[in-house]
């Protein structure tokens, strides 16, 4: 039902206009917001119960089976529960032993006992908070007496296990089976990772000690000689070259988003490390925190329905009395357009049949309503915000420069190149302006990273050395440098076969190995259950592709500006941005609103509750949720990835404009949540001035609300085509010019054997030359006394020039 409309009119405090507002009841304008938090992970239950497909349920039993025999075989009839620190240790030490052992049966078995322990021993527990309280113990107990490294050396023989390999890629059909090793050590991986990352107020200091340490090992190259996300992203690349099918692809990228997320940090971690570096540079503070004022945003109403598109048109048609009406506000009121064309216009908001997700919302009158209050910050002197806007504008240095001599080229006639301080001549106004672009100047870190590496490249003798904190984001880069470009294309490879748009072919990689039973469904029931396990299987993946993406790209830009350039650059190579352009060319609210879920089927509460019968209603119904929280974090991280790709990068815009990626973002602002639309809008406008005049008029309120919602650019002409900006580009020589940067950043700092001999130091010390064995020929000892005879006796030497 649509609901009635009803007026709301009132008469504005200050001016004395007449608002008239309408107001939809019981339509879909009045859906409330997503009530979603952005954060680095779901909470510990979901980002556990992930880890698990459907078909793996029967395997919590075996490995509880496989537990209690080794238990009752060395120790008493008594429950793990009951047994003191002592015992608990004994065992665990006994059970780390039976992992070297050569049989490889035996070695499964002890595996699973593990990885029961690992699974908070849950048959003796009787709710989930106590399984996860005994997760928690058993696994810094497990960290204690050194079994992560035992199952790093275990996963390291399965990669290499060619015969495993070989018959995998022989088999037809790969299924659960065919990875079973490789999922036990996988899963107590990730639940040690997982779990010792998670930090509680109540733990003791030894544990948190542990946990350090832990972090510090995970990030370090300690084990095989590189950081154990180096090894996780070369079983990446093996699989998708099709020489190891049978790995469980789901498991590695969870267990190396994980690893990444708990070495490197999260999203509030990113924030400090910057905070740090701007004050270790000396530049000025933050004008806000990023995330603070995101959390603080409200999202825009939805889309109107076409019925209540038309019935707009009818009411437009009856008002008359428009002198009543607010100039300002003609737009939310969905009034004629004063500079619009009265010819009907068949080009608008791309005939996406109406899925122009801001174009008919009803905007609330009342500035403050529409826009979160500003966010005080007393002691910086640049946070005078204009009121309703929530982000202080920004000024590059480089827009001072342009702004300045296009002013001296207008009104005198001459340029001075860089100079930003001259302001002889110019008018009074344009001094204010001046003024007014330095007082919002903002120097990021990359600026000085890339001024710095100039440096080095003039004067790679005079520059001094350079000063290189080999934090773990350092490490891993110098890690998956030389196989970053193939680590890249494998990642994209996986992320397209797990989206939904994509169509199964015969040619692409099998993303399902580790979730597809060994006998296949023979029931409707069994059917229905496989299909929500493969949905949510591709689901997770994506989840954790994003993640890993996002994670990858933020740390290295911090770390080093040509880090992120390098792997940037490699994603658009591999055709990232049509991927992800594709991703989203799809009905973005059925994604989002997707109950592939059964929770009654979601560890921990499969194991410490009796499992209802499924039906196919039940299946059907899915889960209360208002959405699916790991899609959703999905698709913003996805937008963020193709904000950072395209970011001041005018060929990569452009690769926005050519795909028509204007309709495709419009669709997924219908998604009511203020992040998502943020990251959508940010998009939208960079494109803004080349999508031509008559789609700006057809889209106002998308214009209207990247204006409220997105930063502005002081100078920044988003809102209408420039000649000059929208000229032909030679977008091969923009990418070829930072790709030679990038090339020469890495070869000064990582490639000791292509260093230029000219610059190599030269040892002048008299007593280390002389001092040197130097190993002569045979022919120069059989000739030696005619080399004296030519070279010494025959040549007179005036040893008084030589000492003077």
């Amino acid at each position: 039902s649509k609901g009635s409309a009803k007026k709301n009119v009132r008469n504005s405090p200050n001016t004395g206009v007449l608002y008239i507002q309408v107001c939809y009841t019981g339509g879909f304008s009045e859906s409330p917001d997503l009530e979603f938090e952005y954060a680095d992970t779901d909470k510990w239950s979901a980002e556990l119960s992930e880890l698990y497909s459907y078909t793996e349920g029967p395997e919590f039993l075996l490995n509880r089976k496989c537990f209690e025999e080794e238990f009752r075989t060395h120790v008493s009839d008594k429950k793990w529960t009951e047994l003191d620190v002592a015992q608990h240790r004994a065992h665990a030490m006994r059970l780390l032993d039976g992992l070297e052992v050569i049989t490889r049966e035996k070695r499964l078995k002890v595996s699973r006992a593990i990885l029961y322990m690992v699974q908070g021993t849950f048959a003796e527990c009787s709710s989930e908070a106590e399984v996860q309280h005994w997760m928690r113990y058993n696994i810094f107990l497990l960290l204690d007496v050194g079994t992560f490294t035992a199952l790093v050396e275990l996963l390291n023989m399965e990669v290499d296990n060619s015969a495993a390999c070989s018959s995998a890629v022989r088999k037809p059909a790969i299924s659960l089976a065919d990875s079973t090793d490789l999922r036990v050590l996988l899963n107590i991986m990730y639940l040690m990772v997982v779990t010792i990352q998670q930090e509680d107020p109540a733990d003791s200091p030894e544990w948190r000690g542990t946990r350090e340490t832990f972090k510090t090992e995970l990030g370090s190259p300690l084990y095989n000689n590189e950081p154990i996300s180096v090894m996780l992203f070369g079983m990446v690349t093996k699989f998708c070259s099709g020489h190891a099918p049978h790995f469980p692809m789901k498991k590695v990228l969870m267990l190396l988003w994980k690893s990444i997320l708990f070495t490197l940090g999260g999203f509030e971690q990113l924030q400090n490390i910057k905070v740090r570096k701007r004050e270790e540079l000396r530049l000025p503070p933050l004008p806000e925190d990023s995330i603070r004022v995101i959390r603080s945003m409200r999202a825009a109403s939805p889309p109107a329905s076409a019925s209540d598109l038309i019935e707009q048109q009818q009411k437009r048609a009856r008002r008359e009395h428009k002198s009543l009406i607010k100039q300002d506000n003609l737009d939310a009121f969905n009034e004629k357009d004063p500079y619009k064309s009265d010819e009907p216009r068949e080009d608008e908001d791309d005939n996406d049949d109406n899925d122009n997700s801001m174009e008919a919302e009803p905007f609330p009158m009342e500035r403050d309503e529409v826009m979160p209050p500003p966010i005080l910050h007393p002691t910086s002197e640049r946070v005078n915000f204009p009121k309703g806007l929530p982000w202080a504008p920004k000024v590059r240095e480089k827009d001072i420069e342009h702004f300045l001599e296009s002013s001296r080229s207008k009104f005198i006639g001459y340029t001075l190149g860089n100079d930003t301080d001259t302001v002889v001549g110019l008018p009074r106004p344009i001094h204010e302006s001046i003024r007014t672009l330095k007082q919002h100047k903002y120097i990021s870190i990359a600026e000085i990273q890339i001024a710095k590496e100039d440096e080095f490249q003039k004067t790679p003798l005079s520059g001094g050395e350079e000063d290189v904190e080999m934090c773990s984001t350092e490490l891993l880069y110098q890690g998956i440098l030389p196989s970053l470009p193939q680590y890249m294309i494998a990642l994209l490879k996986i992320l397209l076969a797990a989206a939904p748009t994509s169509k199964a072919k015969t040619d692409s990689i099998n993303i399902l190995a580790d979730v597809l039973p060994e006998e296949m469904p023979t029931t409707v029931l069994q059917s229905m259950k496989l299909g929500v396990d493969v949905n949510r299987h591709k689901e997770i993946i994506v989840k954790a592709i994003s993640a890993i993406l996002l994670l990858l790209l933020k740390h290295f830009k911090l770390n080093h500006v040509y880090q992120f350039e390098y792997m940037a650059q490699h994603l658009v190579f591999a055709n990232c941005i049509p991927l992800i352009l594709k991703f989203f060319n799809q009905n973005i609210i059925s994604y989002i609103t997707a109950k592939n879920s059964i929770s009654v089927l979601d560890f921990p509460y499969c194991v410490v509750h009796e499992l209802p019968e499924l039906t196919a209603e039940s299946l059907e119904a899915g889960d209360n949720n208002q959405f699916c929280w790991r899609n959703l974090f999905s698709c913003i991280n996805l937008l963020r990835i193709l904000n950072k790709l395209t970011k001041w990068k005018h060929s990569r815009t452009m690769m926005l404009v050519v795909f028509k990626s204007a309709p495709i973002l419009k669709r997924a602002l219908k998604v009511k949540q203020a992040m998502m639309q943020l990251y959508v809008l940010k998009l939208l406008k960079v494109q803004t001035k080349y999508l031509g005049r008559q789609w700006r008029k057809s889209n106002m309120k998308t214009m209207s609300a990247i204006y409220q919602k997105v930063r502005h650019r002081l100078n920044d002409d988003w809102a209408y085509g420039n000649d000059l900006d929208a000229r032909p580009w030679d977008f091969q020589a923009e990418e070829c010019a930072l790709r030679a940067n990038i090339e020469r950043f890495n070869s000064r700092r990582y490639d000791n054997n292509q260093r230029n001999p000219d610059f190599l130091p030269v040892d002048n010390c008299l007593q280390s030359v002389l001092g040197q064995r130097v190993d002569l020929p045979e022919d120069f000892q059989m000739n030696y006394d005619l080399w004296l005879e030519r070279e010494v006796f025959s040549k007179p030497i005036s040893w008084e020039e030589l000492l003077q």
